[in-house]
């Protein structure tokens, strides 16, 4: 039986809920010793689609340029999409620019054969999704550091969705990882408490 494409969210994300600082540095992620892999390199061989923000983009793009690295900045081996309303006149190569709406643009995706797909993020980028119905699970791996203030994994907006824990590891070196189904039709429904009548 062919396997059904997933969205997956994959992402770090500090003690007290941020993916990056206010203006989407995320060199703390960098002084963190990494002893493990996290997962990272069974992930990625299930993959074979990366969704973007125009502001990770962005963010990316500029943290290789300063460092005088112009070229190879996205893997060709996989296929990046980015999403903005204005695509910049010479994207990076190796990125295809999208500004469908993100319900008609994932069913499609989903459609195609192929690997699940990774949502990179940003904030935002992972609430449209959300708030489409087009996210499946979250694959979060929370780092022990608290940033103080920054961008959250979604972001704010009322709503109320549920998650199934699908499973949860703690490395010795303080990292969680916590792996979230996002709950759909019936499951999804809020459940009220049952209380008894009083004769």
């Amino acid at each position: 039986m062919k396997q059904a494409r997933k969205t997956i969210v994959y992402v770090a994300t500090s003690a007290d809920g941020y993916i990056a600082r206010p203006d989407g540095d995320v060199e703390w992620l960098n002084r963190l010793p990494h002893e493990h892999d996290y997962g990272m390199k069974a992930f990625y061989a299930s993959i074979d689609t990366i969704l973007w923000g125009r502001g990770t983009y962005d963010w990316l793009v500029k943290y290789f340029r300063q460092r005088g690295k112009t070229t190879g900045l996205f893997d060709t081996s996989v296929v990046n999409y980015v999403f903005s309303r204005r695509p910049p006149s010479r994207p990076a190569a190796g990125v295809e620019f999208v500004s469908r709406p993100v319900k008609a643009f994932a069913r499609q995706l989903r459609a195609a054969p192929g690997k699940h797909i990774w949502m990179m993020g940003g904030a935002g980028l992972i609430a449209s999704f959300l708030d489409a119905g087009e996210i499946d699970e979250f694959d979060i791996h929370v780092m022990p550091v608290l940033i103080g203030k920054g961008i959250p994994l979604v972001a704010p907006r009322h709503r109320d969705v549920l998650l199934r824990l699908r499973s949860s590891r703690r490395y010795p070196d303080g990292v969680v990882r916590l792996r979230y189904e996002v709950l759909r039709g019936p499951a999804a429904e809020p459940r009220h408490p049952r209380h008894s009548r009083r004769p």
